[in-house]
């Protein structure tokens, strides 16, 4: 087995405990705007530092899977981080999951095995120039969207600041997926998909903060899952050649899609984890 798989689902479990860290120290810090400022006072917060770090870990294992593995595949395998995140959940913040979350969590693992079972591992296209260029430029649109939305409270607010935080770190994965690394290997810093990376890393980063800070954890994670699933996959079909097995693996694949969505969306339905106020002691 390429180590690519190992490292999509260590990807999974890293992102899965870093949510559940990170609602912690997003809760505990004074509730902001999007801006620096809300970072800035996240790093005060020792959870927060501590998810950070295993996002970090997480993200550095999903750019080795990405370069052989298609995208659709490892953007579903990470997804699974919302069954992680509810698990933890219920160690960390004594939470309790009905009958319907766990059967959630059971759409989401018949998903993604079904989902292994018909990717093709291949080195992905690299991403025209111009196309990086495109991608860097909605950037500017989707920070100020964030922003009005950091205005309201609510659960609305929550899932749509989830939404917004997945699209910028499925931005991510295109660009990451898509980028080729130029020899002399400097030449990358150069890159708009370089840049694009990082832009849209730190724009999901603090909408992600935001939203956990105003909605329930599962949820939340369960649309950020969703979201940066749907959106980098259809690229990655269209633009980054990723392909399914031969024979049946396309039916496989859409089968095992619709499970890990379904899973992932029934999660944002009936998930209410919230646990016990979270303070500083």
């Amino acid at each position: 087995m390429t180590p690519s798989y190992p490292a999509a689902a260590a990807s999974a479990a890293c992102y899965g405990v870093a949510t559940v860290l990170q609602a912690i120290g997003a809760r505990r810090a004074a509730r902001g705007g999007f801006d620096v400022g809300l970072l800035v006072r996240l790093a005060r917060q020792a959870p927060y530092v501590a998810g950070l770090a295993l996002d970090l870990a997480g993200f550095v294992l999903s750019l080795v899977a990405l370069r052989t593995l298609p995208l659709f595949l490892v953007q579903s395998v990470v997804a699974a981080n919302v069954g992680v995140t509810a698990l933890a959940s219920v160690v960390m913040l004594k939470a309790r999951l009905r009958t319907q979350e766990i059967l959630a969590l059971v759409c989401v693992a018949a998903g993604l095995g079904l989902l292994a079972s018909a990717a093709k591992p291949g080195h992905a296209d690299p991403l025209p120039r111009l196309a990086q260029w495109v991608l860097l430029a909605t950037l500017p649109a989707l920070a100020g969207w964030a922003v009005a939305l950091t205005r309201r409270s609510g659960r609305a607010a929550a899932i749509t600041l989830a939404a917004v935080a997945g699209v910028a770190f499925g931005a991510v994965g295109i660009a990451a997926r898509g980028l080729a690394v130029d020899r002399p290997w400097w030449h990358t810093v150069t890159a708009p998909g370089l840049w694009a990376v990082v832009g849209f890393g730190v724009a999901g980063m603090v909408a992600f903060a935001a939203a956990l800070q105003r909605g329930s954890v599962t949820a939340v994670a369960a649309v950020l899952a969703g979201t940066e699933t749907v959106v980098p996959s259809a690229v990655g079909f269209a633009v980054l050649g990723d392909a399914t097995r031969g024979g049946m693996g396309p039916a496989v694949a859409a089968a095992g899609f619709a499970l890990t969505l379904a899973g992932v969306f029934l999660l944002t339905r009936y998930a209410d984890i919230e646990g016990p106020p979270l303070d500083d002691a």
